[in-house]
């Protein structure tokens, strides 16, 4: 016979954890092996009892879930992490996911999902609720913002302050010709055609600040 799966369940909130634990105890090839309460007993149970997976959130005191998945990883790689959480942001995914978890999961999902998240994960799969995963697919599909150069990028700036193209060139001590050779290769690669639309569109991806 196979040996039961060894589980750690780190999550601050006592009746959540109690019923995750719950949960995974009703099943006969799972193991729940430890309990923490905050990220950094998540590492000290980690690293001490080595479970097979080890089932994080990721808002908890002392040490943050993703913050605990990278520093168990660090030291005992070949447990695995899977982010079992209320949080669904583009930031928070992908800071636990840089952190190195295997899976993300939210707590609202069906017991039948989490629990097959959790074996999927610990044969050494990736564990994604549907939603996480459309996030994550339309991040990749958005196109990545122009490069400008810092010399561009002060251009830019000037004329988001209002200056004329010969105050600009005053100002960065330049010539009014490059000034205007500047704009034209911002308004290319901002596929714009006016300065007004260059700024705007500039802010709108994070170039400029607003």
């Amino acid at each position: 016979m196979t040996a039961p799966l060894r589980v750690v369940v780190a999550d601050d909130h006592p009746i959540v954890r109690g019923g995750i634990v719950a949960l995974l105890q009703s099943e006969p090839d799972i193991d729940v092996v430890g309990e923490a309460a905050d990220g950094q007993h998540a590492i000290e149970l980690a690293t001490d009892l080595e479970p097979d997976l080890v089932l994080m959130d990721l808002r908890m005191p002392k040490v943050g879930g993703a913050e605990a998945t990278a520093r168990i990883l660090a030291t005992r790689p070949a447990v695995k992490v899977l982010v079992l959480t209320t949080y669904e942001s583009d930031e928070n995914i992908l800071t636990a996911i840089e952190a190195g978890a295997t899976g993300y999961l939210l707590k609202a999902a069906p017991q039948e999902e989490i629990l097959a998240g959790i074996r999927a994960v610990a044969r050494g799969e990736v564990a994604l609720a549907p939603r996480i995963a459309a996030l994550l697919v339309g991040r990749m599909r958005r196109p990545a913002a122009p490069v400008l150069t810092a010399r561009e990028l002060e251009v830019l700036a000037r004329v988001a302050e209002g200056d004329s193209n010969p105050q600009i060139a005053a100002r960065l001590f330049l010539a009014e010709a490059t000034v205007k050779t500047h704009l034209l290769h911002v308004f290319e690669k901002l596929e714009v055609s006016d300065r007004t639309r260059a700024v705007t569109k500039a802010m709108e991806l994070g170039l400029l600040r607003r």
